[in-house]
């Protein structure tokens, strides 16, 4: 089964504007990261793009139902990195043959090491990619374990607004804050509490690892970059570690700041966010109370 944006002999024409995006967080946390970003045109065609294949295809299957997107195709994949959380080994000849897994040039090494492309076909980058017509992806290599991680700035042809998405990032820096500031949405790792990562009963190296500089975001790190961005409009706060962090206490660092804020959950999708066509009626900036997802 061929998908709507991939195959240009049944494929609408790709100058087709698009009309509404939304971004959907399917599942965001140590035990699987996957996002569908749901991207419809005027003709009234839709397909999605997943960010990040960490679950299952089962659970992928499953918690794109529950978000109301299991009959929207799939017109191609984008990865990160490839850490099993994002890339879950169970994917390994379940791609679909006509969708196209886009990854960093420089993970192909280790996803050739881990099978990762065995029967998949991958489409490297390492600058700015369109995985469907009209829908631009502009990454930035961050710090992250030794390969570092791949964090996207996306923006859509004929529309102003632009999405930002950045997990397991290390720290904030003037680069990363430089390459997202002043998107509409910002998807951004909120990862732990420093206080519950040092009283945890984890090993130090894994500690070391996280706090290091280049594992995670604090929750404190997250509210840095998040400032230093200057989000238009609505944040969205991922990968929550479920030992060393707390929904709320995330939640906590941006009561005020002006925007709406969502909470990704670890088991199951929270409500979509609005990225092209917002209207005021149905996504008022509410400020940062109101909060999907805890």
């Amino acid at each position: 089964m061929r998908t709507l944006f991939d195959a240009p002999e049944t494929a609408k024409p790709a100058g087709s504007p698009i009309t509404r995006v939304s971004l959907h967080v399917l599942a965001s946390s140590s035990g699987g990261n996957c996002s569908a970003l749901r991207v419809q045109r005027k003709d009234a065609t839709a397909a999605l793009i997943l960010i990040d294949l960490g679950l299952s295809p089962r659970r992928t299957r499953a918690f794109l139902a529950q978000a109301g997107l299991g009959d929207t195709p799939i017109a191609a994949m984008v990865l990160t990195h490839l850490d099993v959380d994002h890339a879950y080994p169970g994917w390994v000849g379940k791609v679909p043959a006509e969708v196209r897994v886009h990854m960093h040039r420089r993970h192909l090494g280790r996803g050739e090491r881990d099978g990762f492309m065995l029967r998949t076909a991958v489409e490297p980058f390492d600058g700015v990619f369109e995985p469907v017509p009209g829908v631009c992806f502009r990454p930035l290599l961050a710090g992250h374990d030794s390969l570092g991680v791949a964090v996207f700035r996306v923006e859509f042809s004929g529309c102003s607004a632009a999405l930002g998405y950045a997990t397991d990032v290390g720290k904030p820096s003037d680069a990363l804050a430089a390459h997202l500031r002043g998107v509409d949405v910002l998807a951004v790792e909120s990862n732990y509490c420093p206080r519950l990562q040092l009283e945890s009963d984890r090993p130090q190296f894994l500690k070391n690892r996280i706090m290091g500089g280049n594992g995670h975001l604090s929750n404190e790190q997250c509210l840095e970059l998040t400032r230093r961005v200057s989000p238009r409009r609505e944040v969205v706060l991922l990968h929550l570690s479920r030992q060393c962090n707390e929904p709320l206490l995330a939640a906590s660092y941006h009561v005020g700041s002006g925007y709406r804020l969502s909470v990704a959950a670890h088991d199951g999708p929270i409500a979509g966010v609005p990225v092209v066509e917002e209207t005021s009626a149905s996504r008022e900036i509410l400020g940062s109370e109101a909060i999907v997802g805890v």
